[in-house]
């Protein structure tokens, strides 16, 4: 009997893009493994989506505030039904209070009569997935960008040595950047120092898979090429700064900014919302 559902094999062809027949041999030699075969169609060559995964198709917003001083800041996702209803005004103003009160210290929990009554005011089910809150701890800001159409949000913390810094307009502008970097680059960690160990191997034997046949000297090569470019595609630090066509790192873009403010300038923490994704576990 088979260890796999033809769910199972439709789930595994979306997460990667190949085909049914690659899916199903896949399936039956890591005996219904869902994530084994990604990898092992993945150094097969087969799999083409190195990092796509399926989503809850939900509607709703990502909603910020940031208080005066910008010392503290909030970020939530507010989901709903429609999109109807995600662009009532009804609904924002249930989501304004929301971040208002997040921002001042309020949990989900206590804000769960609140959204009750929502439910009941406007008729579809309203939930309140997750939210982060950020409150500065010595010289910095935190700052939030909400691209267009409310989808997609970032929350950051950035730090300065100096209490000067962090007024200066280069600073503000700085940190700017690096909420629409994180918005259009969707890095997971800041650094390649925060990568967890067993990522890293894995995508080491993966790449080391994908050129077996090549000459030893010739894999270690490609094997540290495949790595870099991974690193670039989640780690913030390390990506190609979208504002000047990835010419620069934001590495390299903020040690230049920091030279030129005298300072030391820190990307501290970051999340990134999009509508319908499933949080972090």
């Amino acid at each position: 009997m088979a260890d796999f559902s033809a769910a199972d094999v439709g789930k595994l062809r979306e997460l990667t893009g190949a085909g049914l027949m690659d899916c199903k041999k896949a399936l039956v030699e890591t005996k219904g493994n869902i994530d084994a075969a990604v990898d092992l169609l993945r150094k097969k060559g087969i799999s083409s989506a190195a990092k796509k995964a399926t989503r809850e198709t939900k509607e709703g917003v990502i909603a910020q505030l940031i208080l005066p001083g910008a010392k503290t800041g909030v970020m939530a996702e507010i989901s709903c039904e429609t999109d109807f209803v995600a662009r009532n005004e009804t609904f924002r103003a249930f989501y304004e209070d929301v971040t208002r009160k997040l921002a001042g210290g309020a949990t989900l929990e206590s804000l769960e009569p609140d959204r009750v009554a929502a439910v009941a005011k406007i008729g579809e089910n309203i939930q309140v997935p997750r939210f982060a809150r950020y409150e500065v701890a010595g010289n910095g800001i935190v700052a939030a960008y909400i691209h267009t159409g409310a989808k997609v949000g970032v929350l950051v913390e950035v730090g300065a040595g100096k209490e000067a810094t962090v007024a200066t307009e280069d600073f503000k502008q700085l940190v700017r950047d690096i909420t629409l970097q994180i918005a259009a680059g969707n890095p997971s960690v800041i650094s390649r120092e925060q990568v967890p160990a067993e990522l890293i191997a894995k995508e080491k034997e993966i790449a080391a898979e994908q050129v077996k046949n090549k000459p030893p000297q010739a894999i270690a090569k490609i094997v540290e090429g495949k790595l870099e470019k991974f690193y670039q595609g989640i780690c913030l630090l390390d990506q190609g700064f979208v504002k000047r066509n990835s010419e620069v790192s934001i590495k390299e873009h903020l040690g230049g900014v920091a030279k030129q403010l005298g300072d030391e300038i820190v990307i501290r923490r970051f999340a990134r919302f999009q509508v319908g994704e499933s949080p972090a576990a």
